[in-house]
């Protein structure tokens, strides 16, 4: 019986090497998505947590709360209260979020309707 030997031709092999090659190139020089999280969140409720910030929490519905937040995840934070239960809220159920020594913004409904 006679065996052939095959070999494979190098040309054909170097230039799949130089186009896979190419193809990183071009893959490299695209743009990169931005970040979906900057981390500005974290860095504020980070700060006020350290100092115990005293802050007012206003739900969507107008309701204001006082307390400063002992700690935050992805979707709720948890506020402590001098001489009242501690709360854990639910950042959808928050319409806004600020210092309790400050006033909300002028474009702010006030809590008491």
């Amino acid at each position: 019986m006679n065996r052939k030997l095959i070999r494979p031709n190098l040309t054909e092999i170097k230039e799949r090497m130089s186009q896979d090659k190419e193809r990183e190139k071009d893959a490299s020089h695209r743009r990169m998505h931005p970040p979906t999280d900057t981390f500005a969140e974290s860095y504020y409720f980070l700060k006020q947590m350290n100092k115990k910030t005293p802050m007012a929490v206003v739900y969507t519905n107008g309701e204001m709360v006082e307390g400063y937040i002992e700690w935050y995840d992805r979707s709720c934070i948890k506020l402590n209260r001098d001489n009242a239960p501690n709360l854990l809220i639910y950042k959808s159920s928050i319409r806004c979020i600020y210092k309790a020594a400050e006033s909300p913004e002028e474009g702010e409904p006030s809590g008491g309707k």
